[in-house]
């Protein structure tokens, strides 16, 4: 195998939103770091299941609710 062909893989420290920690591996930074996140599955929609806004440009979602009027859950 070629030597420095990998990328360094070392511990760094993750800080979620709220500010619990947890340790991975990761190419990031360098050994020790810390990797504070602004989005996390805690706090994001994506991942909590919370409510979603859609907005209208141009009316496409209003066109689409329209073609699709008749079927249920559209």
């Amino acid at each position: 195998m070629k030597k420095d062909l990998h990328p360094d893989y070392h511990p760094v420290t993750v800080v979620m939103t709220d500010g619990s920690e947890f340790v991975t591996r990761s190419c990031a930074g360098s050994a020790g770091d810390r990797i504070a996140l602004d989005i996390d599955p805690r706090t994001h929609p994506a991942w909590t299941g919370g409510q979603q806004t859609l907005l209208d440009r141009g009316g496409r979602i209003s066109r689409f609710k329209s073609k699709f009027k008749g079927i249920p859950g559209a």
